[in-house]
């Protein structure tokens, strides 16, 4: 197939259809030969995917021979003919070292936080892999010299001795061991007995030691060739002769390509195209070539720019777009390829960004168009990964009612058998533990839920649910082993639901069957995890589990395409969208390196963080080849705004230095095409039709709809907030408690009303010392009663602490008598077809036959000029005593209210009271009442709130937001 003495080494440009290309030229150079000539050429690729295209265009061209196609890691035959045994599994190494780790944790926990104990195993193995790779053994780590780095570098340093025993052992060694040793062998059984066919290697960089070192192997051979994917023909012989530095030069796209001619003792020269088939644009590749000029000679832009073709002609079929957010890029990319389904062209988006392809998924669904995603999505992300992460974090935890409710909500919960009346169950339930708690619910409680019922299926459902408590709460083995399992039995126990049969759909379709395999792999190799902790199990099995994907089996468009940046390497298409183009995201930032630091590595000849930035170039640089091509970058993202890619930079800045050769007139365009994009993309998501403004609503119902009874404590809300009445009780809309209860401000209030009541109410002759101590006991007992969250307990109960002796010195010392504590009143409001009620905390009888009565507050009392506009409630109460409204005082003159507020500051807000005092404010309540009985009078929002930021509970139904409060109401007739 080659001629004696010709190099044998080929390429191919950015751009072409490289499988394409690659089966065409070995067409060409078998051309004239017996068909079985085909059949003795090994060729070696380095993805499945592209053995994959390989075989479908072979096929596609007619019957005929195929080449043994293999992949360079499928050395498998290699290696048992060398007698290398097999490599131990990824995951075993893993636990290994995450015994190992946890280990080092212990004795240094400054070193890395525990959850981070499986990533840090991951770490590990990967530098192991790499050291295997690139034939450096522990001893040259160990005699790096670390006296100029800090502490930290050191300890890692003597940690990394750990790593010994896995090198140079006989016996399952690792991957990447194993296959170094292999391709050794192979290189040395080669270099005496060569095949007598030919060998090619393709597609590969030789990024690499074992691969580098496998490329030198069959370059050697006598029909030995290599043929790489993406080299730059245009860039001069002093370009690459300046990328001799790895620190310098590692982040160029063909710095590898410098790295292997350097190890085949070849030139620049020396490399011959595969094939005379050109790039779709070669003007367009020397621009990206001179844009993409390392560092130091970046000054070359000023010369060989001006030697560069017309650059309006050459960025004709580009565009940029550069949008204000991730959702304007990604609705724009979604337009670019509904355009091109359109037009019948095949469009493919290429893309490191995640999160980027799943907005463009959702954004094409609104046509029903379903792109060909390569990537799938996270296996944790799926309905098998969500359940087993939930019930993973309710092992050995207190089982809060928000926590059950995810749990029993979640779609594969009880898919076993009458999923039904599961879920109507649920919504019960939850209606319950809304409205009347508790914050962690246990049998106990759930059972008497279940015999209030008149369900026959409650009490059944209700054990279920027992028993899944139950289980997660117990286990006395702490061995991984045994804590997989017990994870996996309680959770089948959840999916299969009280009715059913079997695991219910836990492990069904394609998410379900990549869950057990996950969970099957870490079940073979959970001997050699040793014991673990409830806390390091679950960052385990998290850990684990994301390491999985799911590939949904949905027939995609077959003209429309998501790619990662791997998969663009063997595939081409007519559209090709670069999407995600800011620093960060492409190229990614190299990861943190938690055991050697750059200058370590570079001393111990290791690959620097540069290698991913160069791949990622390399990819770049190909993709941008593309007949027709689309970049696009957000300006902002969630956080801050962000940076341009670099190579967008470049190429950006490059142009718009060369006005006189068109590049900034071309720049211009690509930037206008991109923004006819973004325009589109804004009048997609204008509505068809304006809605009609919101304005201050101020509704008024019928007055036979209107309340009949009001609460003290709704008083400053009618005078506040009226919409909150409307609301409550005309509309009969009442709020929905949160399902995640917190120790908020009206649970403290509530708390200290019942810790204070029975204070007053067991009230006897005792020194102050005795009675603070009485009050701190009766504190902490209704704290452990009725709060289940110890930090609250411990805060309040310092807090009453802090207020005790304040309420204690002021209590009764008037001469006071607690009379009435948490007694309801009623009265009406003669003449009008209405009722005032009410419950004040306290109404003490003074020595002189009046009444003095007090309210408790965890905050701030109200001023004076407060109760006077707003908050009534005490001075309503004392009107309603002096009618005898309360049956237990009976009519009687009020002398005075009080708040006792014991907040940071206690404080008593006192006010003496003049009968003409409550007379005003009885005649302002009646005022207020009639007014609200006129169908002339709309329920205002908002209409003298405490303040504009003052949250209400029916702002989302008064569209407050949409007006501000400054507009004027407007009343409107309501029936």
């Amino acid at each position: 197939m080659f001629e004696p003495g010709q190099s044998r080494l080929f390429a191919l440009p950015p751009g072409v259809d490289f499988p394409a290309e690659l089966v065409r030229g070995l067409r060409d150079r078998l051309e004239g030969e017996p068909p079985e000539a085909m059949a003795r050429v090994q060729l070696f690729v380095n993805t499945q995917r592209m053995r994959r295209r390989i075989v479908e265009l072979f096929a596609a061209s007619g019957p005929g021979f195929l080449p043994q196609i293999r992949l360079i890691t499928d050395l498998g035959i290699e290696a048992s003919l060398e007698g290398i045994p097999p490599a131990v599994s990824p995951l075993r190494r893993r636990l290994e070292l995450t015994r190992l780790i946890a280990g080092l944790l212990d004795s240094a926990p400054d070193l890395a936080p525990r959850a981070a104990l499986y990533d840090l195993a991951d770490s590990l193995a990967a530098l192991m892999d790499e050291m295997q790779g690139e034939g450096v053994a522990p001893e040259t780590i160990a005699a790096l010299d670390v006296s100029n780095h800090s502490a930290h570098w050191t300890r890692t340093q003597q940690f990394l001795g750990i790593v010994e025993p896995f090198f140079g052992t006989a016996e399952a060694p690792d991957p990447e061991a194993r296959q170094r040793r292999t391709v050794e062998a192979l290189a040395k059984r080669w270099a005496t007995d060569p095949p007598s066919g030919p060998v090619i290697l393709a597609g590969s960089t030789g990024s690499r030691g074992t691969t580098l070192r496998f490329m030198q192997a069959v370059a050697a051979l006598p029909q030995g060739a290599l043929v790489l994917p993406g080299y730059d023909f245009d860039l001069p012989l002093a370009v690459w002769s300046g990328m001799s530095d790895a620190l310098t030069a590692e982040d160029h796209p063909q710095y590898r390509f410098r790295r292997l001619m350097d190890a085949l003792d070849a030139r620049p020269g020396d490399v011959r195209r595969w094939t005379a088939t050109e790039a779709p644009n070669p003007a367009r590749n020397a621009l990206v070539s001179l844009s993409l000029r390392p560092a130091p000679v970046t000054d070359q832009w000023l010369t060989e720019g001006q030697m560069l073709d017309d650059l309006v002609a050459t960025t004709a079929d580009l565009t940029l777009i550069e949008a204000e957010s991730p959702r304007d890029e990604a609705l724009s990319v979604a337009l670019i390829l509904r355009k091109a389904v359109e037009d019948g062209r095949s469009a493919a988006l290429i893309t490191p960004d995640r999160n980027l392809t799943r907005r463009v998924t959702a954004a094409l669904d609104r046509w029903g168009l379903v792109p060909d995603d390569s990537a799938g999505r996270p296996l944790a992300l799926s309905a098998p990964g969500r359940l087993l992460r939930h019930v993973a974090r309710l092992l050995g935890e207190r089982i809060s009612g928000e926590t059950l409710l995810t749990l029993l909500k979640h779609p594969l919960t009880a898919t076993g058998g009458d999923r039904g009346s599961h879920l109507r169950l649920t919504r019960d339930l939850e209606l319950h533990l809304r409205r009347f708690g508790p914050p962690f619910p246990d049998k106990a409680m759930l059972a008497h839920w279940a015999e209030a019922r008149n369900d026959p299926l409650a009490p059944g459902w209700v054990a279920w649910i027992s028993d899944i408590l139950d289980a997660a709460a117990s286990l006395a083995d702490t061995s991984l082993a045994a804590r997989l399992e017990h994870h996996l039995a309680i959770t089948e126990t959840v999916s299969r639901g009280p009715w059913g049969v079997d695991t219910g759909e836990l492990w069904h379709a394609a998410a379900g069957e990549a869950a057990l395999a996950q969970v099957d792999a870490l079940r073979s190799e959970a001997d050699a995890g040793g014991d673990f902790a409830l806390h390091d199990y679950r960052d385990l099995f998290d850990a684990v589990l994301n390491r999985g994907e799911v590939r949904d089996e949905v027939l995609g468009h077959p003209g429309l395409m998501i790619w990662g940046t791997l998969e663009a390497r063997v595939q081409g298409a007519d559209l090709v969208i670069l999407g995600g183009l800011n620093d960060g995201i492409w190229p990614q930032l190299p990861p943190p390196d938690p055991w050697l630091n750059r200058k370590m590595r570079k001393d111990a000849a290791l690959l620097l963080p540069e290698r991913r930035i160069g791949l990622a170039a390399h990819d770049y640089q190909q993709a941008i080849a593309a007949g027709e091509v689309v970049l696009t970058r957000a300006r902002r993202d969630a956080d801050a705004e962000t940076v341009p890619s670099r190579w967008v930079n470049r190429l950006t800045n490059l142009l718009d230095g060369l006005p006189e050769r068109g590049g900034r007139e071309g720049l211009e365009a690509m930037r206008a095409r991109g923004q006819d994009w973004l325009m589109l993309a804004k009048r997609l998501e204008q509505p068809a039709a304006q809605l009609p403004s919101a304005h201050r609503p101020a509704p008024r119902p019928p007055v036979a709809a209107r309340p009949k009874e009001l609460a003290l404590t709704r008083v400053a809300t009618l005078i506040r907030d009226p919409y909150a009445i409307y609301a409550r009780y005309i509309l009969r809309l009442n709020k929905l408690e949160p399902l995640h209860r917190e120790s908020d401000a009206r649970l403290r209030g509530s708390i200290l009303h019942k810790i204070l009541e029975r204070f007053v109410r067991e009230r006897q002759a005792e020194s102050m010392e005795a009675a603070r101590d009485r009050l701190i006991s009766l504190a902490a007992e209704v704290l452990e009663t009725e709060v289940p969250w110890p930090a609250a307990r411990v805060l309040w109960l310092a807090r009453i602490s802090r207020a005790a002796d304040f309420f204690i010195s002021h209590d009764g010392a008037d001469g006071g008598v607690p009379v009435s504590l948490e007694q309801r009143g009623r009265i009406g409001l003669d003449p009008l077809d209405f009722e005032l009620f009410g419950t004040p905390d306290r109404i003490d009888l003074l020595p002189d036959g009046r009444l003095h009565i007090l309210d408790y507050k965890t905050g701030t009392p109200p001023t004076r000029k407060q109760q006077e506009q707003f908050d009534k409630q005490l001075l309503l109460a004392a009107a309603m005593a002096e009618r005898g409204a309360f049956k237990e005082v009976g009519p009687t003159e009020v002398a005075r209210i009080t708040y006792v507020g014991l907040g940071t500051n206690p404080k008593l807000e006192t006010t003496a009271l003049m009968p003409e005092d409550l007379d005003k404010v009885w005649e302002d309540l009646h005022r207020l009442v009639r007014r609200y009985q006129s169908r002339q009078t709309g329920y205002t929002a908002r209409r003298a709130v405490f303040a504009s930021r003052f949250p209400g509970d029916y702002d989302h139904l008064a569209r407050f937001g949409e007006w501000d409060m400054t507009d004027s109401a407007t009343p409107e007739d309501v029936e």
